[in-house]
């Protein structure tokens, strides 16, 4: 099975089990799972910085596997905080290269970040993974997340 096949039977496979669930909390923690689970090693870090309705222009950790992650990340600062910015996904080859990277966990090397966005077109969260390898993640990562994150608040 090819990347972008497995990235549609996962995106099938997270629809299926978060259908009709109306926890966010239970729909992030079942993405980061299933994700992390099937690209095991190579996705080092796996989960959600959610945007904290309590402060302005704040994301806060979520659901996630992996090491131990920033707890607050504001927008603009590092990778994640870039995305809740721009609202575009990002790939990131060499985090160290990255202008204002934040080193959560220093094993890490490249990154891949997408926005995630509710019913009403609002950024949500941003979904974020990382892995110990240089330029880890390619177009059909940031294809098969973008449509995961697309049907993850409207499954």
């Amino acid at each position: 099975m090819d990347k972008a096949e497995l990235y549609r039977d996962l995106k099938a496979e997270i629809d299926a089990v978060v259908a009709g669930e109306t926890s966010v909390t239970a729909r992030y923690a079942t993405a980061s799972c299933i994700l992390a689970q099937a690209f095991k090693p190579r996705f080092f870090w796996t989960g959600f910085y959610v945007v904290d309705p309590l402060k302005d222009r704040e994301l806060v950790v979520g659901p996630y596997q992996g090491t131990l992650g920033c707890l607050r990340i504001p927008f603009g600062k590092g990778v994640c905080g870039h995305v809740a910015a721009t609202q575009e996904p990002i790939i990131v080859p060499d985090v160290h290269a990255f202008p204002g990277h934040i080193a959560c966990d220093s094993a890490t090397n490249s990154e891949i970040v997408v926005p995630v966005f509710d019913d009403e077109g609002q950024l949500a969260a941003v979904l974020d993974i990382d892995s110990t390898e240089h330029d880890a993640f390619d177009e059909v990562d940031r294809e098969g997340l973008v449509a995961i994150c697309q049907g993850l608040l409207t499954a």
